[in-house]
């Protein structure tokens, strides 16, 4: 993922007022591992359902506001996104308020994501016994690397249903 700064952020928002996108606490950025990482997400740690996802989409970014829980949920639940269910905080419904008078209505789109947004160390993780069944390097490798194209598919697939729908 390409390092992001706060004005990129603050900027890239596709379902945000712009008094929403300059309100948002954001994380130190100055603090991530930008290559490690296919989205970053956080939690607003002033209003705890806001939550917020940055992706790279078509050579740009785009920034979502995403409603979810203040504490993450007590059973598992697959993430929809990375398709993992072993490791982390389990996953948790979210949902993300369509751009414009749409959103204004309160129409939203709805997935469920690691409730704690690990979702690119769950892809990159060493599958468990019952995900695959050899130590080839090859095709471990190919195994992660599935798992991590995956989870691009699938992020921005949910970000474009968002910008179709609004």
């Amino acid at each position: 993922m390409l390092t992001l700064t706060e004005s990129q952020i603050r900027t890239s928002f596709v379902n945000a007022s712009q008094g929403e996108a300059k309100r948002a606490l954001l994380p130190d950025l100055d603090q991530i591992d930008f290559e490690s990482l296919d989205y970053l997400g956080w939690q607003d740690a002033k209003k705890p359902r806001n939550h917020y996802i940055a992706l790279e989409l078509d050579d740009d970014i785009a920034v979502l506001l995403l409603r979810g829980p203040e504490n993450p949920p007590a059973k598992k639940l697959l993430c929809a996104w990375c398709e993992d269910i072993v490791d982390g905080v389990h996953a948790a419904s979210f949902v993300a308020p369509l751009a414009g008078a749409s959103g204004r209505r309160g129409n939203t789109v709805g997935t469920a994501i690691c409730a704690d947004f690990r979702c690119s160390r769950n892809v990159r993780r060493a599958p468990s016994a019952f995900e695959v069944r050899t130590e080839d390097p090859a095709l471990l490798a190919y195994h992660r690397e599935q798992k991590i194209e995956g989870l691009r598919e699938r992020s921005t697939a949910f970000v474009r249903s968002l910008l179709s729908r609004s």
